[in-house]
């Protein structure tokens, strides 16, 4: 009984070791699912793609558009981007768990010309800024 007994916990930890995914493999599969499910809706937009750099510890967001690379649609897209992360973090597109495991989320507004009208890098600290900021928002409009 002993024997089976130690025979059913290695199979039971083998089993456990082998169905642990490392960051990386973590990565890749989000980025295949982003890449395959994912659709971001709004004025403009073509299309979005994700891309991993494993070496860097990151994931690459780009968000193609029709849109001129003007100043106008910089300001207006710059402002309006953070709507924009804390949508995509809301819908797992930018994902918490990989941010604390240490990975960056890069994301691009791009114009039809791949110009950027807006930028922002999404890691541990830039998560807390957008989480807090919708936090307080939302306080706002409790109040209300």
């Amino acid at each position: 009984m002993k024997k089976i007994t130690q025979i059913a916990f290695a199979f039971i930890f083998v089993l456990l070791l082998v169905s642990c995914k490392n960051t990386k493999q973590k990565v890749q599969e989000h980025v295949s699912t982003y890449n395959n499910s994912s659709s971001i809706n709004g004025r403009g937009i073509t299309g979005t793609t994700a891309k991993a750099f494993l070496n860097d510890n990151k994931i690459e967001i780009r968000i193609e558009t029709n849109l001129e690379e003007n100043d106008t649609n910089k300001l207006t897209y710059k402002e309006s981007f953070p709507d924009l992360l804390k949508e995509m973090i809301k819908n797992d597109q930018i994902s918490k768990e990989l941010i604390d495991e240490g990975v960056k989320f890069d994301v691009y507004f791009l114009a039809y010309n791949n110009a950027i009208l807006a930028q922002q890098i999404v890691d541990k600290e830039e998560l807390a800024l957008l989480e807090n900021a919708a936090d307080s928002k939302e306080k706002v409009t409790a109040k209300l």
